[in-house]
C-alpha cells in the first residue's frame, strides 16, 4: 500500500489553507469565475497606485495582459507599504561564508535601496526601461540593486556568477544593457574568489552598449580598474540621499529579464512583467510556505536563478517576512553548517534542491540529530523531482517526521510555483508534486492537446493563462510563440507546453517524470543540449557532436557528450572539451562523460536519433527500430566505444 503522509494537525489549524475542502473550494471558484478569482487576490494583495480596468486581456493570445492600465511599484510592494507596521522587523538576514552576520530591517532596507536607486539615476543616468545587468555574489547589495532597479523602472537581468565571460557577453548584448553591476568577488569555502575579471573579459569583446561598470567591494582583492568606465560603489553610495520616490509602473511594464537555456542554441531572455509576477510571488509564499508572523525563511538558491528572484527577494519581501541570504555553501566547513544555521537563526521554512539534500545526506547522514531543528515548520524542494530515499531522510532526519515537504514544480517561465502540496492541507505522497495550486489549470496531454488517460505519461500543459507567466522572449516574439505554444488549443485558446512529462494517478496526484525535449536538468539547472553542442562543434578537432542527459545519483542528471573527431587528437579530449565549455558557458556545463565515437546514429534525412544515444548512455537495451538509420552498424560501434571509455 502506498504511503500517504497527512498534514500536521496542529500546523493546519493556523495555516493559510487549512484543508482539502478549502483547496477544493478555491479550485471550484477559479473554475467557475476565473477572472473574479484573480481579481479578489489582486485587490487584496497589491497596493495599487491607480486601478486596473480589466483583469485579463486575451485579445492577442498568447501575448496575454493582466490587470491592464493598473499602476504599482514592486519596490513599494516589497518595502514602503510595510514600513508603518514593520519598520524594525528584519527584512534580510545575511550570513557570510565566514560566519559574518548582518541584520537589515525594513527601515534600513528602504534607506539602502533608495540610495542605490538615486546612485543609478544621478551618476549613471539610468531611467525607466533601461536594462541593467547584475553579475553578483550572494550579498545584500545584490538585493538592493534588484529593488533599486524596480524602484526607478529599470529592467534588471541577473547573470549567475558561475557563468563565463562569453555567456555574460551574450546576455549583455542581447539585452543591450547600459550598466553592469558586479562585485570584486566574494568568499566561498573560506577563500576569496573574483568576479570582476570575468566582467573585464566580457567587455574586452567590444560591447558598445555598456557605458559603465559599478563595482561593490566585498573581499577587497586586487582588481583591474578601467579609468572612466569602472566606478566604486562603496565610495559613491554615501553621498546619495536615502529618499527616492518610486516610479509608478504599468501592470505590464517589464520587471526583469532572466536568460535560460532552451532546446535551441541561443539562450532565451525570459521576460516577466510587474503586477502579475509580484502578485503570484506573494501568494505562493503565503500558500506554499505558509509564512506568517515572525517566521524566518531560508531559500538556499542563488539570485542568478529564478528561484532566487522569486523566493529569496521578491516573494518573501512582498509577504513582509524575514528572508535569509547565505553567501556560502551548506556543506562548508562541514556537513552540519546548514543545520547549525537553522538552529542559530530559528529557521521556520527551509527550501533547497534535491541535489543539496542528497549531498547533505551522503556527507552527514546523522548531522541533523546534533542540532535543535524544532523551529522548522515547512521543508521545500525545488529544481527537479526528489527521489524517495532523499525524501524519506529529509522528512525524518531533518523534519523530525513533523514537517510537511512541499515538493514544488515550476519553471523560470512560470514565475512561481505551479504544482505543490499545501503544507496545511495536502496529504503527501513522497516524491510526488501532488496538485496544481488554486487558480492553475494543469492537464497531461498528447502533442495534439488531447487528454491522456490516468497513469499514462504525457506532456504537462497549462490550459489557461496565469498572472506570473512569461510575457515574451526579449526581442523574439516568434520564438516565444513557437517555444511555448503549439497548435493545440483548449476552449479555442493556445495551451502552454511546459516541455516536462507527467502523469496523473487515480487520486488526481500529478507526478513529474522529467524533460521531454533536449534540455538536461543538472542539479536543478536547465542546460540546453543545443547550447552545449554549439560550443563543442566550433572546436577545430570536432566534426560532429551529440549531447544527452543521463541519471546521476547526486545531480539528478549529468551531461553525456558523444564526439566524432575530424582526425585523431593528440590531447586529452575530455579535458579539452570541458575546458572549452567552462570558458564559453561556465563550470555548470562541464560533462561527466565525453566519449569519442566513429559516427552518430542518423536517419537518411540526417536527423540524429538521440533516443538511441540516451539508451546507450544509461546502458539499456536498444528497442528502437534501427533499420531506418543511414548506417545501422554504427549503433554497435558506439556501444563498444562507451563500454571501453
Amino acid at each position: 500500500m502506498e504511503n500517504i503522509f497527512q498534514p500536521n494537525a496542529e500546523f493546519s489549524k493556523n495555516a493559510h489553507i487549512k484543508s482539502m475542502d478549502e483547496y477544493n473550494a478555491l479550485m471550484k471558484k477559479a473554475d467557475e469565475d476565473y477572472e473574479g478569482f484573480w481579481k479578489e487576490y489582486a485587490d487584496e494583495k497589491i497596493e495599487w497606485l491607480a486601478s486596473y480596468d480589466k483583469v485579463l486581456d486575451e485579445s492577442d493570445a498568447p501575448f496575454y495582459k493582466w490587470f491592464t492600465k493598473g499602476k504599482l511599484n514592486v519596490s513599494n510592494q516589497c518595502i514602503d507599504r510595510h514600513l508603518a507596521q514593520k519598520s524594525n522587523k528584519v527584512a534580510i538576514l545575511f550570513e557570510g561564508d565566514r560566519g559574518d552576520i548582518e541584520k537589515i530591517t525594513y527601515a534600513e532596507l528602504s534607506k539602502r535601496v533608495n540610495k542605490f536607486a538615486n546612485l543609478l539615476k544621478n551618476k549613471f543616468g539610468v531611467k525607466k526601461g533601461d536594462r541593467v545587468i547584475l553579475y553578483m555574489p550572494m550579498i545584500p547589495e545584490a538585493a538592493y540593486a534588484m529593488l533599486a532597479c524596480a524602484r526607478i523602472g529599470a529592467i534588471h537581468s541577473i547573470v549567475f556568477g558561475g557563468f563565463s565571460a562569453g555567456a555574460l557577453k551574450d546576455r549583455i548584448e542581447d539585452a543591450k544593457a547600459k550598466l553592469v553591476i558586479t562585485a570584486d568577488g566574494a568568499y566561498r569555502k573560506g577563500k576569496p574568489y573574483l568576479l570582476k575579471p570575468v566582467v573585464d573579459d566580457a567587455l574586452d569583446k567590444k560591447i558598445d552598449c555598456v557605458e559603465a561598470v559599478l563595482v561593490v567591494k566585498r573581499n577587497n582583492e586586487d582588481i583591474h580598474w578601467e579609468e572612466g568606465r569602472d566606478h566604486d560603489y562603496n565610495a559613491l553610495i554615501g553621498a546619495e540621499s536615502d529618499e527616492c520616490p518610486f516610479e509608478p509602473m504599468d501592470s505590464e511594464d517589464p520587471l526583469f529579464l532572466l536568460y535560460t537555456s532552451g532546446s535551441t542554441g541561443k539562450p532565451k531572455g525570459v521576460q516577466h512583467n510587474t503586477a502579475g509576477y509580484i502578485l503570484w510571488a506573494q501568494m505562493t509564499m503565503e500558500w506554499v510556505f505558509d509564512v506568517q508572523g515572525d517566521d524566518v525563511y531560508w531559500c538556499t538558491a542563488d539570485i542568478g536563478w529564478i528561484t532566487g528572484h522569486t523566493y529569496i527577494v521578491y516573494g518573501p519581501l512582498a509577504a513582509g517576512t524575514t528572508t535569509l541570504m547565505f553567501e556560502g555553501v551548506p556543506t562548508y566547513p562541514d556537513a552540519g553548517r546548514a543545520w547549525k544555521m537553522v538552529q542559530d537563526h530559528k529557521i521556520t521554512q527551509f527550501y533547497t534542491a534535491p541535489t543539496a539534500i542528497r549531498v547533505l545526506h551522503k556527507m552527514g547522514e546523522d548531522e541533523p540529530s546534533k542540532y535543535d531543528l524544532s523551529s522548522l515548520k515547512v521543508l521545500g524542494t525545488v529544481g527537479e523531482p526528489i527521489d524517495p530515499p532523499a525524501w524519506k531522510w529529509y522528512y525524518e532526519a531533518v523534519g523530525g517526521s513533523q514537517c510537511a515537504i512541499v515538493d514544488t514544480y515550476w519553471q523560470t517561465e512560470t514565475g512561481g510555483h505551479m504544482i505543490s502540496p499545501l503544507p496545511g492541507a495536502t496529504p503527501i505522497k513522497p516524491a510526488c508534486a501532488t496538485y496544481a495550486l488554486p487558480g492553475i489549470m494543469a492537464e497531461v496531454m498528447d502533442a495534439d492537446g488531447n487528454a491522456k488517460e490516468l497513469g499514462e505519461t504525457g506532456l504537462l500543459c497549462i490550459t489557461k493563462p496565469w498572472p506570473s507567466m512569461i510575457r515574451n522572449i526579449w526581442g523574439d516574439p516568434e520564438r516565444f510563440k513557437s517555444a511555448y505554444f503549439g497548435d493545440a488549443k483548449k476552449d479555442g485558446k493556445p495551451v502552454y507546453f511546459t516541455g516536462d512529462g507527467a502523469n496523473v494517478d487515480k487520486d488526481g496526484y500529478i507526478t513529474i517524470t522529467g524533460r521531454m525535449d533536449d534540455v538536461i536538468n543538472v542539479s536543478g539547472h536547465r542546460m540546453g543540449s543545443a547550447e552545449i553542442e554549439a560550443v563543442v562543434t566550433e572546436d577545430d578537432y570536432v566534426a560532429e557532436v551529440a549531447v544527452v542527459g543521463r541519471h546521476h545519483d547526486i545531480k539528478g542528471e549529468s551531461i553525456f557528450i558523444y564526439v566524432v573527431l575530424k582526425s585523431e587528437a593528440e590531447k586529452d579530449m575530455k579535458k579539452h572539451i570541458n575546458d572549452l565549455l567552462s570558458s564559453e558557458i561556465g563550470n555548470i556545463a562541464k560533462a561527466d562523460d565525453i566519449v569519442v565515437v566513429p559516427g552518430l546514429p542518423k536517419t537518411r534525412s540526417g536527423k540524429i536519433m538521440r533516443r538511441i544515444l540516451r539508451s546507450i548512455a544509461i546502458g539499456e537495451a536498444i528497442t528502437q527500430d534501427t533499420s531506418t538509420l543511414e548506417d545501422p552498424a554504427v549503433v554497435g560501434q558506439i556501444e563498444k566505444a562507451v563500454k571501453e571509455a
